[in-house]
């Protein structure tokens, strides 16, 4: 009898601890934070299948977009790769004397700032800086537990391109070659993230995986089997492919990004073959890069990391393709600063569209808000995730800048002044979408636009940030 009775008692504590335990790992699950995989691209346009366009081939990215939140009108804030970075890295806004060029390091300009990584550091998260991230490789040094980059020579894979690139500036814009995947830079990085992923199964912890893909930026070098995709007697130049009379003569540049490759002149147009080969190598690219996405994504699945990951990929900026016969970046045209933008958030979004206009100062604050953080008193930004949500999103502006060009996007009104260091302005330009989508028209020296150009004037000014005219680098005690 005591027998019996002992192991019924056994038997009974044994499935109270059982069930114990299953609910502790119940609620450790749902308290676990989301993952966040992180897909940063450099100067990718929105010239995409999931944006209306037809003729990039890009399947891993339409089949993502297919399971995200699509933002159709989502503006970097400065059309310049270092810059952008550090910008959204820290939700914070550019200013006439912060976050200025390619070349600012996110320590420099803004060492104060908690960034994105260094928060989600602080809050438990295994962060791994994984290409390009940031312009350099080390800003931010304190916010990662691992950072990585490629040793390979990631810009030419022939010998011949490579023998050009060390005898020159930069070498040639493009290179086609017969050569593995793995060869470039991109290849690589793809690999090194789903080792990563692998690991990182293995963990408890939630992580902030990025991949930071350096294509399509020039040179436009990429396996032959991509450009093979692409019929180049079928690409035409852009229905902008002029330089009205009515636009200031400040909103053009002379290119010099481009102008440093071999066989490009250093004036003047490009031949219109030149232009169309350089337009091939950008497909190329785009499809090279979306191969390497592919593969990661896959990864994830076969992990079983999907229901648990947000997944969000953006590129730093948008970039000219011939637009008003420019080339790369550098101006306030819509092509260099509108943006892809798109974010899959398990169990909310299945390829919805939102035409809310966006921020890059806006993606910083949103994650947060996703993984349950506080938003530190830095980030300018506003969060997206009423939009998640299916709330209409109260914002219909965004302000760009780069140098003394700061752009106010309203409504369908692009609205740019020059303005000098006391803010006051020199030169205008204003564009409504509604009825000129290319940007062909300026109506700020129309007399009938004189009240328009003055109130955007005004409500450029109230948000283009309290600090924009401060010097807040060489201000401090």
């Amino acid at each position: 009898m005591k027998q019996q009775f002992l192991k019924i008692f056994v038997l009974s504590l044994f499935f109270t601890l059982s069930g114990v335990c299953q609910t502790t790992a119940q609620k450790n699950l749902k308290t676990k934070k989301p993952n966040i995989l992180f897909i940063a691209v450099d100067d990718l346009r929105p010239e995409l299948n999931f944006y209306g366009a037809n003729h990039i081939k890009s399947p891993n990215l339409d089949k993502l977009a297919g399971e995200s939140l699509i933002f159709e009108r989502a503006y970097c804030n400065v059309p310049v790769c270092g810059a952008s970075r550090a910008s959204l890295m820290t939700g914070a806004r550019p200013t006439r004397y912060r976050f200025i060029d390619a070349h600012i390091k996110k320590d420099e300009d803004f060492p104060e700032a908690i960034s994105l990584p260094y928060l989600l550091k602080q809050n438990g998260y295994q962060t791994i800086s994984n290409g390009k991230i940031y312009h350099y490789g080390q800003d931010d040094a304190e916010a990662w537990n691992e950072i990585w980059e490629s040793k390979t020579l990631w810009t030419f894979a022939l010998p011949e391109s490579q023998e050009i690139r060390e005898k020159t500036k930069r070498g040639l814009p493009v290179e086609m070659a017969d050569v593995p995947d793995s060869l470039y830079r991109d290849g690589q990085l793809a690999l090194k993230v789903i080792k990563d992923l692998q690991k990182l199964k293995q963990s408890n912890k939630p992580f902030f995986l990025t991949m930071g893909l350096a294509k399509p930026h020039l040179p436009f070098a990429a396996p032959k089997k991509y450009w093979d995709l692409y019929d180049r007697d079928k690409i035409e130049l852009p229905k902008s492919y002029v330089q009205p009379e009515t636009t200031p003569k400040e909103a053009f540049h002379n290119f010099g990004e481009l102008r440093q490759y071999e066989n490009i002149p250093k004036k003047r147009d490009l031949p219109d073959a030149l232009a169309k080969e350089l337009i091939h190598g950008y497909y190329a690219c785009v499809s090279y890069i979306d191969a390497q996405i592919g593969l990661v994504l896959d990864e994830l699945k076969r992990l079983d990391l999907e229901d648990d990951t947000i997944v969000i990929l953006w590129g730093d900026h948008g970039w000219n393709l011939g637009d008003h016969k420019l080339w790369c970046k550098h101006v306030t045209f819509e092509k260099a600063l509108r943006t892809p933008l798109i974010i899959k958030v398990p169990g909310k979004t299945k390829g919805e569209k939102t035409d809310a206009i966006t921020e890059y100062i806006d993606i910083y604050p949103s994650l947060a808000e996703l993984v349950g953080l506080e938003i530190p008193n830095t980030v300018d930004g506003k969060s997206f995730v009423p939009i998640l949500n299916g709330q209409k999103s109260e914002k219909n502006w965004a302000v760009s800048k780069f140098k003394d060009m700061v752009t106010l996007i309203k409504g369908d009104l692009f609205y740019t002044e020059w303005t000098d260091n006391k803010g006051v302005a020199y030169q205008r330009m204003l564009f409504d979408h509604k009825t000129d989508p290319l940007e062909l028209d300026n109506l700020a020296e129309k007399p009938a636009y004189q009240e328009t150009i003055k109130a955007l004037s005004k409500e450029l000014r109230e948000k283009w940030g309290k600090n924009f005219l401060v010097d807040t680098k060489n201000s401090k005690p």
